[in-house]
């Protein structure tokens, strides 16, 4: 692997707990407070992992073993792309397979733990986790469908180097509108507003916050920075198609890309300081226009490359 591609790696592993500094650095900006210091979150997980872990008599292996595996499954579906735009032949055809099922399965996993306490407050946000999922996978897929359609690609690494000037050129309104629903797909998958608020410990609006109520020390850590990485990741996904077309190599991709993502952590702060979560009811129907957008960025793009 080359510096560059070991670089960008590296960058999601240490750096992805910063992205949500940023996030609450930008909402204090916003509030008119000083906020919380960048690197809160890495004092957070310090903390806890000096503390220990506290197991329910209700739960099985299942519960202890789902923080661990779905950070793994999170780190193995990042690697599968974090290199992939700047080394070349990075990955196998089929890896955007692979990515999905991988966060596929660590949501399986989440939401298994999360039943297996056997408590029904968190069976109730482990149910809108998976009607989320229902919603947003299909955006998802639809939209590295389209990415593969202009790339004539099937691999991270050949959509990434794949997507020049001229693909940009003929399919760009196309490309442009899976931007957007990655955006939205981003914002579902994380947790964040408009669909869920990751500061708040109400009841009737907790979704992901409510399956990890009864994990404690070192599992809640590993599930806290397993979160940021899920975050970056799919930062890094609207980040490295959204920068693209500007045809950058080497160092100067890497530090594109940085700055993409510090862009992507201050957005998603602006949209949570200016909106307001939506009630439960129209949520759907926002990952369902998602859908749409990917749909439609495919017709696009099929007509477009006939």
């Amino acid at each position: 692997m080359s510096a560059e591609g070991l670089l960008l790696l590296l960058s999601g592993f240490l750096l992805s707990p910063l992205l949500q500094g940023v996030i609450n650095r930008t909402k204090a900006v916003f509030a008119g407070r000083k906020g919380s210091p960048l690197l809160q979150q890495y004092r957070d997980m310090a903390k806890l992992l000096r503390k220990g872990a506290v197991f329910s008599t209700t739960t099985t292996g299942i519960f202890r073993i789902a923080p661990s595996a779905v950070l793994v499954l999170v780190a193995a579906a990042y690697t599968l792309l974090a290199p992939s735009t700047v080394e070349s032949g990075w990955g196998f055809p089929g890896d955007l397979i692979l990515f999905v099922y991988c966060l596929g399965l660590a949501r399986f996993l989440t939401v298994t733990a999360a039943l297996d306490t056997g408590s029904s407050f968190e069976g109730m946000g482990a149910s809108r986790e998976v009607l989320y999922s229902a919603l947003a996978e299909p955006a998802l897929i639809i939209g590295l469908a389209v990415l593969a359609r202009v790339s004539g690609e099937m691999s991270f690494s050949g959509v990434f180097h794949g997507l020049g000037d001229s693909e940009w050129l003929s399919a760009g309104t196309a490309l442009a509108i899976v931007v957007v629903s990655f955006l939205i797909v981003m914002l579902a998958e994380n947790s964040r507003i408009p669909f869920d608020d990751p500061n708040t410990h109400l009841e009737l609006t907790m979704v992901h916050e409510v399956m990890v109520l009864d994990c404690s020390g070192p599992d809640f850590a590993l599930i806290t920075y397993g979160a940021s990485l899920k975050l970056w990741l799919f930062a890094s996904l609207m980040v490295n198609l959204a920068i693209s077309p500007l045809g950058l190599s080497g160092y100067a991709q890497v530090a594109g890309f940085l700055g993409g993502m510090l862009f992507a952590g201050i957005l998603v702060g602006t949209i949570e300081s200016v909106t307001a979560r939506l009630s439960l009811l129209k949520t759907p129907g926002l990952l369902t226009g998602a859908g749409a957008l990917a749909v439609l960025a495919f017709i696009l793009a099929a007509r477009y490359l006939q």
